[in-house]
């Protein structure tokens, strides 16, 4: 029986008018200059309202070549209930003002199967913005390609936990038809979100943010789920995605395909100056195949050598091009 996630937040968070916001969707990705490949795998995109971060949005999406992708899992935070899983989704459908976006039943049957996944109140599932907010952005670059998906909203994890959802999910990383959104807003900071971390020596408030934010990006660059979590505990960065990006981090840690993260587009939702101010910040990303050319033949080398390249992706002959 079709279940339907409608677009609760359409007309409120964005425009509910399908006209309107394909022309919106198009105007900030031709903005942003982006040139689709497919050596993109996945992204990491704010999920803010459209007014506040959908510009910065579509330095991620409009990455997106669509040509071979059949399936898309969305990896949202928790805004509204408390879990220490990862749940799925009851929806069979999920709406969007640009068209329909059917759930991979048989990848959340899989997925079910290791008996680690909960399933989301569908209550819950409305009320959840985190990946609702990427799907217009799905439903227009996946526009006449067919595409399923699969929500996983990502609860509160211990590190052992993102460590273990990473590991399950790892070898959905090397199917070169399925592609990761990873939903997350940047620093939330002013005191209604309980947060003013300031160094001085940057200048400005909105500088020390920015500052802030940066490590953290260059951080996940890396992709290093352990330096990661390092870095939120020593200075408790509100990250809303935080557990949805160390999941990720550890898919791409124990997949064989290789993946870099490259951050593409940074903003604020305002400049703060004072701490009676408050700001979000937006940034997005790309996940890309790691193309690594072996130079040399390994013939006659020692076979810790030989292991170590293979690891990278390399031939015996030294001649193949991988991710």
């Amino acid at each position: 029986m079709e279940k339907v996630r409608r677009a609760s937040h359409a007309s409120s968070w964005y425009t509910s008018n399908p006209a309107k916001l394909a022309e919106e969707l198009e105007e900030w990705i031709r903005a942003s200059s982006t040139t689709k490949s497919s050596d993109i795998r996945g992204v990491i995109a704010p999920h803010a309202g459209y007014s506040y971060s959908g510009r910065a949005a579509a330095y991620a999406f409009g990455n997106i070549d669509p040509t071979n992708i059949k399936r898309v899992f969305l990896l949202g935070p928790s805004h509204h209930y408390y879990t220490p899983n990862c749940d799925l989704s009851h929806a069979t459908i999920y709406r969007t003002p640009l068209g329909d976006l059917p759930v991979d039943l048989e990848v959340n049957k899989e997925l079910e199967a290791t008996g680690k996944f909960g399933w989301m109140d569908p209550v819950a599932d409305e009320a959840e913005h985190s990946m609702e907010m990427h799907l217009p952005y799905l439903a227009k670059v996946f526009e006449g390609h067919p595409v399923k998906i699969v929500p996983i909203l990502v609860g509160s994890l211990s590190p052992e936990s993102e460590a273990m959802y990473g590991r399950l999910l790892a070898k959905y990383i090397d199917d070169p038809s399925n592609f990761f959104s990873v939903s997350s807003d940047f620093c939330h900071w002013g005191s209604r979100f309980s947060y003013t971390y300031y160094d001085g020596k940057h200048g400005a408030i909105h500088k020390s943010i920015e500052a802030l934010d940066r490590m953290g990006m260059d951080i996940i660059e890396t992709g290093d789920p352990d330096a990661f979590r390092r870095y939120l505990a020593k200075y408790e960065n509100t990250i809303c995605g935080r557990h949805p990006i160390g999941v990720y981090l550890n898919m791409m840690k124990h997949g064989s395909t290789k993946l870099r993260i490259k951050f593409l587009r940074y903003e604020q939702s305002s400049q703060c100056k004072s701490k009676r101010d408050s700001s979000v910040s937006y940034a997005s990303a790309v996940a890309k195949v790691w193309i690594f050319l072996c130079m040399i033949s390994l013939y006659g080398f020692g076979t810790s050598l030989v292991s170590e390249l293979r690891d990278r992706g390399c031939r015996r002959d030294g001649t193949y091009l991988i991710g």
